[in-house]
């Protein structure tokens, strides 16, 4: 028997993740529901209640965070996990999940945080949902979100947002993941103020260049991965100074680059894929590596 392909590997990758979450109490997404009514915002209540907890927390460390942030789901990736089973077409239902979203992200900006758009189907469903379909199909599903994003976050400044792309924050071949020059310009059509995506992995540490090709707005920022969220090794601070010196090289000014991690450490919440003391040593060099780059760069 020939080994699995690519695909495979990441749909067995999937139900082993499945399994070890039933295994350990946590938050899974691994079922959820579909939409089989109308898709409205009726209460906003557990909304303002974790803007409170955030805020609360926040306070007990005044000015210690120079740019706190919320993150909220694309609507594209609710659209792709939670399937439509109300609305007539997948245009509708997009636009419906874009007018609820609205009052999520309107009040995370509302309540003086960045809001960070989590958009990982903008990169991931290519070899997800659209595996088996043309390229073309796949760039048409990300210019429809990007055109729904836009509406929802018509009454917030453009520099109040930030874009997350990723292809998937999971351990798997990733060979089939579409690169990040093909969706890029499609990408760059979004109303907001910047992007976060990964450049420490190994499958698109290298995709930074496309910054040369497909520059930034003049008044857009760059938050690059640099600290691998998937695996135990942790960064040296050298290793960290060198991506960031990499980006700001095509972008042309340091000031507009930021260090971040590639996705977040857990997924959903519980997971503990990567342990709490290597977390906060990824942090820590994450750190250590921006203070060399910054001082390399002429930052001070």
């Amino acid at each position: 028997m020939p080994p699995p392909g690519p695909f495979a590997a990441d749909s067995l990758l999937k139900q082993q993740m499945a399994e070890a979450l039933a295994a350990r109490e946590a938050v899974s997404n691994m079922d959820p529901p579909k939409a089989v009514g109308e898709v409205r915002y009726i209460d906003d209540s557990e909304l303002k209640s974790e803007i409170a907890d955030f805020r609360a927390v926040l306070d007990r460390k005044p000015n210690a965070f120079v740019e706190p942030f919320l993150t909220a789901p694309s609507p594209g990736i609710i659209a792709a996990a939670m399937k439509n089973e109300h609305y007539d077409s997948d245009a509708a239902y997009l636009a419906a999940l874009g007018k609820a979203l609205r009052v999520e992200y309107e009040a995370i900006v509302n309540s003086g945080f960045l809001l960070q758009l989590d958009c990982p189907d903008l990169a991931l469903e290519r070899h997800l949902s659209y595996q088996d379909r043309p390229l073309g199909e796949f760039l048409g599903f990300v210019e429809r979100v990007v055109e729904t994003i836009n509406q929802a976050i018509e009454n917030v400044p453009r520099d109040r947002v930030r874009l997350h792309v990723c292809w998937g924050n999971y351990e798997g071949p990733h060979d089939k993941d579409v690169p990040l020059e093909d969706i890029l310009p499609i990408l760059q059509k979004a109303k907001v103020g910047g992007f976060v995506l990964p450049f420490a992995n190994p499958r698109h540490q290298h995709e930074y260049r496309v910054l040369q090709k497909f520059p930034l707005a003049d008044d857009q920022i760059i938050v690059a991965g640099v600290i691998d969220d998937l695996t135990g090794f942790v960064e040296h601070p050298e290793v960290v100074a060198d991506r960031l010196e990499n980006v700001a090289r095509v972008v042309g000014d340091p000031r507009r680059v930021m260090a971040g991690t590639d996705c977040g450490f857990d997924t959903s919440a519980g997971m503990g894929r990567v342990t709490e003391d290597v977390v906060w040593a990824k942090m820590k060099a994450m750190a250590e590596g921006a203070k060399i780059a910054s001082r390399r760069l002429g930052l001070g």
